[in-house]
């Protein structure tokens, strides 16, 4: 029986109210507004920001009211490795997507496209969900002066926790709490891997692996109190699949569709990890959520650079590598780089042309790539690959991804904070079947590929 309290976590898309997955939660002047744990107000809010709140909602799912509403980012600390051929840079160790024409910065950063200035500043803050492999889409980029630093901050999920040295990852991270001295809501048992916590502290050092000494460490389990018949909605990234009887994580919240469950965007048979989804439902007895609603949403975890081996502009898709790219003439952003054709759409490419598509595949295994961002350039030799591993042979120096086969021999073996692997040959203890990885390399084949330059990007352990 559902309690009448409402729980979103989500994007800030818009306001005259809160915009939070696509719903409208009224504020008024009972509304409390937090930011990091502290007072605020709804003008320090902003599109793009993380946002958790805390309300009511009528049985047909009208009248959402903000009780409560907070804002948190997901990384802040110094900017590093800002590469504008990837649009990544790092925070504390974490891998930070930055998608121009997505990803909202403030005024602050000084530009809209440049993530080459955002090292110069003395912390940048991220908001955005980590992705099934850790790296963080961000919505919204924020940059500090020097004044305007207290502490850096990282949100993320325990893995790799070692209970005697009181060390444990978030991703590529290595969070030391040994001498922390302030430990809040910690479990009486002690941390577990695939808990979420909160770390804040200056003791960071950028090494091999990067490690965080926090002053405090926070255990955000429960946040909302899980209970019984709690409506619940909330975007992320799948992770933690299993295919029967059917279950996932979200956000490290764990989903259980059944029957009734209706999906927007796809079926049932599209999900698998690492596609992102917006979920509605409510809380079980056991703290889980059972979706009246799961909508599939388009996502940027994958990439392909190349030539077009084909294009079909009446059903938009084209062909790079062999790979089949759909295209939605409402969700993908579609620009060119080499003739500035506007709108450019499918129907202006042609076999030869050298294009980037960045999406994610779906449905999931099926090595297609439903596209959020297409951009045609002028034409290269080198091809680009990222996406999940779907299966490895060390005896060959073989990778197969998104369906092509990549020979690894004699390429550069870089590791998930872009040192080279020594040896290299520690390169295939460090991969597995859906490790997430970026090629660079030449074409040999129609779904082939001689790589120059392989990365493995960060694993999310949720």
């Amino acid at each position: 029986m559902r309690t009448g309290v409402a729980v979103a976590v989500g994007e800030i898309t818009g306001f005259g109210s809160i915009i939070v997955n696509g719903n409208h939660y009224e504020t008024d002047g009972t509304t409390q507004y937090f930011r990091d744990d502290n007072p605020s107000s709804e003008d320090q809010f902003k599109v793009g920001h993380m946002v958790l709140i805390k309300g009511t909602i009528n049985d047909d799912n009208t009248g959402a009211k903000a009780g409560t509403a907070e804002v948190e980012e997901t990384v802040e600390g110094p900017a590093t490795d800002a590469d504008t051929g990837t649009n990544t840079f790092r925070v504390l160790g974490q891998v930070v997507q930055y998608t121009p024409g997505q990803t909202s910065i403030d005024n602050n950063c000084g530009t809209t496209t440049d993530i080459t200035l955002l090292p110069g500043f003395a912390a940048v803050e991220v908001f955005g969900p980590y992705d099934g492999s850790g790296v963080i889409q961000a919505t919204r980029v924020e940059c500090k002066a020097v004044v305007d630093v207290d502490g850096y901050e990282i949100n993320g999920f325990v893995s790799n926790h070692d209970p005697n040295a009181k060390t444990f990852n978030i991703n590529a991270l290595q969070v030391n709490y040994s001498a922390t001295g302030v430990l809040d809501d910690i479990p009486a048992g002690g941390l577990s891997n695939g808990d979420p916590v909160e770390a804040e502290g200056l003791d960071f050092t950028d090494g091999n692996p990067p490690v965080f000494r926090p002053a405090k460490l926070e255990y955000k389990g429960n946040r909302f109190g899980e209970n019984e018949g709690d409506h619940f909605e909330i975007e992320g990234f799948i992770t933690d699949f299993v295919a029967s009887p059917l279950s996932f994580k979200v956000l490290g919240y764990t989903v259980l569709p059944n029957s009734s469950t209706v999906y927007e965007g796809g079926t049932a048979a599209d999900l698998g990890t690492n596609l992102k989804v917006e979920v509605e439902g409510e809380f079980d007895g056991d703290g889980a959520i059972v979706p009246t609603k799961i909508e599939i949403k388009q996502a940027k975890n994958v990439r392909v650079v190349g030539v077009v081996d084909s294009a079909n502009g009446t059903a938009g898709t084209f062909v790079i590598l062999g790979i089949t790219v759909t295209t939605d003439e409402l969700k993908t952003r579609m620009e060119d780089k080499r003739d500035d054709v506007d709108p450019f759409r499918v129907s202006d490419m042609a076999t030869g042309d050298y294009v980037e598509a960045r999406g994610q595949e779906i449905p999931a295994g099926s090595g297609q790539i439903a596209a959020l961002i297409v951009e045609r350039d002028k034409l290269d030799e080198k091809t680009e690959l990222r996406g999940f591993i779907e299966a490895f042979d060390e005896g060959a120096q073989t990778l197969q991804v998104l369906g092509v086969t990549i020979n690894v021999s004699g390429a550069i073996l870089r590791d998930s904070s872009g040192l080279a692997f020594n040896p290299q040959s520690a390169f295939w203890d460090a991969i597995d079947v859906g490790t997430l990885i970026d090629i660079d390399g030449t074409e040999t084949g129609v779904t082939q590929l001689s790589a120059v330059e392989v990365q493995v990007e960060p694993e999310d352990s949720l």
